[in-house]
């Protein structure tokens, strides 16, 4: 009798069914639902017109506004020397080897009578164009239609830059480039080759998504105060 009295009091009460153990259900409740809700499901907090108020200020600051593309940069790398523009060479071989369509203009770089016409084309989107006259240009511009008699086997150097300009221009303004560069155009404006003011005003007119590199010596000041970037380099003695 004490030994059956000792089995049964050291002997385990039975388990519970399943479906009697507490927070079972619960568990299978969360198990048969889906994991993850959709963003698309969840209620979204309306989008404030303003932020909040900066620290101190005691005014609304206007909300963010995101570019849906970026816009363009106006860059002038200008020296005290000519040839500045092999700076800027490789960033433009660069842009047209990934897919950009860049237009070179050097204005007073002749030496091959190239011409609109005549223009190079590298990688297939990057076209150079120079003056169509047989010699570099270093002196002022003479009046339109005049040559003078040293010059007589140039041709007409100002119709010839102004040619190249006028092409320059209609890029420009028609977005058909993505990159620009204008090798000495500050040059050519000083030497009386292109007019202060028509630059000017096309550069401010230029298209958002339009890169323009101005290169070379002698910017002038109104080119300067509408540039993003500028860069000075200098030759080390």
């Amino acid at each position: 009798m004490r030994l059956d009295e000792s089995r049964r009091r050291h002997t385990l009460p039975p388990l519970p069914f399943r479906s009697q153990i507490p927070g079972l259900a619960l568990l299978r409740a969360l198990t048969s639902a889906p994991m993850t809700l959709s963003l698309a499901d969840r209620p979204q907090p309306p989008r404030p017109a303003t932020l909040p108020a900066a620290a101190g200020t005691g005014t609304e600051r206007p909300a963010l506004r995101l570019v849906p593309r970026p816009e363009g940069l106006l860059q002038i790398h200008t020296a005290p020397f000519r040839g500045s523009v092999a700076a800027v060479f490789s960033q433009a071989l660069r842009s047209a080897g990934l897919g950009s369509r860049v237009l070179i203009s050097q204005f007073l770089k002749g030496g091959v009578d190239q011409g609109v016409e005549g223009s190079l084309w590298l990688c297939g989107r990057l076209q150079w164009l120079r003056p169509a006259t047989p010699l570099c240009l270093d002196r002022p511009a003479a009046a339109p239609g005049a040559v003078e008699p040293a010059d007589a086997g140039e041709g007409d150097p100002l119709a010839a830059v102004r040619a190249v300009w006028a092409y320059s221009r209609e890029q420009l303004l028609g977005g058909a480039v993505d990159l620009l560069v204008l090798d000495e155009l500050g040059l050519a404006i000083e030497l009386g080759y292109l007019k202060a003011s028509e630059v000017t005003d096309t550069l401010e007119r230029r298209p958002l998504h339009l890169d323009v590199i101005l290169t070379g010596p002698s910017m002038p000041s109104d080119l300067i105060a509408m540039a993003d970037q500028i860069t000075e380099l200098r030759r080390s003695l």
